[in-house]
């Protein structure tokens, strides 16, 4: 059993904070303590000293949930495997990882599949994978979409290359349908982009390259939301970047469209600015853009249009990223710094309370591919995060492999102390007045 005193629950379906003890046993909540007025601890009679955690000054929260993460593995392991992206995963809170399909061999088919969950179980917390839309991600035959299903595809997806063939697109969605399985989309057409990565404006011109235009990613936004409207699918449309986008997904739900939206946390966090500053430490697909699309993000986040907060966690080597801004690869890291992004931009600077933000970073994923966790309640699964929202880091080392995010140097709030996966501590952050930490915890 576990027994965690002290904590301030995170309540994302209620949206509500409160004080309150937890009794895990055989990997569920067993029993949730409130605190009564004017009593601060509950007895702890019977239950040894070395299954008790105590959370005072912590908030304890559903265990994150990514829905876009790319592991590199099989065929890029020296950016990151599936182990190092998963104590990656721990020590940012994340108990739940989905994985995207461009891998070598890209997993569109069961055997590659196979390997990557294999692989997963071994780690301590949840891993999902996608599989591809389309085989070897040409962009021209579907997949055994039926049989991958079956053999345990959480959704589909070729993240990474557009689909540009409408009717085969048509075709994913009503299989997708069918079958119950969510369809991701990278929205860029690639015929309207010069040099990807660089928002055509102020970026592209500092660099004097032609850079990605935000119609690219619009007019395919809007092609898929047609799309869903007539296919009844449940459609993702991944890491959104513009504003006119965001407005594209509010008119789609408000017509009644099963469509989900990503944002990342550096679209909502970073302008194109950051390219000019950062060179490739701050490109990725689709671009960082204008400050007007960055708050228009954040808007999108705070009603709901944008339901999903995901990291693109995309790792490259050093070398890979050192070579010049047209031939570096895009994407950046994000597993370790996801949840203080979350922190800083949009609960501490009001536009999200944290039982909406853990919604999005939990509940919401977590229900729209069928994955345990999400909610703290009694039976629940005992997937938690444990952090101190008003303590501080400064971004340097990461569990990842790979170490290219624009944000190292920055002092953060939200120190991740523990990360908890069916009932057992899977990470543990030794705190500064703590001599002692759990048994079975992994102790930085």
């Amino acid at each position: 059993m576990l027994y965690i005193k002290n904590g301030t629950i995170i309540d994302p379906v209620k949206d509500v904070l409160y004080e309150a003890d937890l009794r895990i046993e055989e990997g569920k909540i067993a029993e949730i303590l409130p605190h009564k007025k004017g009593e601060r601890e509950q007895s702890l009679d019977g239950i040894p000293r070395e299954c008790v955690l105590d959370a005072g000054g912590l908030m304890v929260a559903p265990g994150l949930a990514d829905t876009h993460v790319h592991f590199r593995d099989p065929g890029f392991t020296y950016k990151e495997d599936i182990y190092s992206g998963a104590e990656a995963a721990k020590r940012g809170g994340f108990t739940q990882i989905v994985l995207m399909a461009n891998t070598k061999p890209p997993v569109d088919n069961e055997e590659t599949l196979s390997y990557v969950l294999s692989k997963g179980e071994e780690t301590g917390i949840h891993i999902a994978s996608c599989v591809n839309v389309t085989r070897r991600m040409e962009g021209k035959e579907l997949v055994d979409m039926e049989g991958l299903a079956s053999a345990g595809a959480a959704g589909f997806t070729d993240d990474g290359i557009p689909l540009m063939d409408q009717n085969l697109v048509k075709e994913a969605m009503e299989r997708a349908a069918k079958l119950g399985k969510p369809i991701s989309f990278h929205e860029e057409d690639p015929e309207k982009i010069v040099n990807n990565g660089i928002h055509a404006g102020r970026a592209s011109a500092f660099y004097q390259v032609g850079g990605s235009p935000r119609e690219a990613e619009i007019s395919l936004i809007k092609r898929d939301l047609e799309l869903a409207l007539v296919t009844g699918a449940e459609v993702v449309i991944q890491h959104i970047s513009t504003r006119e986008g965001v407005e594209l997904v509010r008119q789609a739900k408000a017509k009644g469209a099963h469509v989900h939206a990503e944002a990342t946390p550096h679209h909502f966090t970073l302008t194109q600015d950051a390219v000019i500053e950062k060179g490739t430490l701050a490109k990725m697909n689709p671009p960082l853009r204008e400050e007007e699309d960055r708050l228009a993000i954040i808007e999108g986040l705070k009603e709901g249009v944008i339901d999903l907060i995901a990291t693109d966690h995309a790792p490259h080597s050093k070398a890979e990223k050192e070579k010049p801004v047209t031939e570096a690869p895009s994407g950046i890291i994000g597993l370790e710094t996801a949840l203080s992004l979350g922190i800083r931009e949009l609960v501490n600077k009001g536009y999200l309370s944290y039982g909406e933000l853990i919604h999005r970073m939990s509940t919401a994923p977590c229900r729209l591919y069928g994955c345990p966790g999400g909610r703290i309640e009694e039976g629940a699964p005992a997937d938690l995060v444990l952090f101190a929202d008003r303590e501080t880091w400064v971004v340097s080392d990461f569990a990842s492999k790979s170490c290219n995010s624009p944000f190292i140097g920055q002092e953060l709030p939200g120190v991740v102390y523990a990360a908890i996966c069916d009932g057992k501590v899977v990470y543990q952050k030794k705190r500064r007045q703590e001599e002692q930490t759990l048994n079975g915890g992994n102790v930085e």
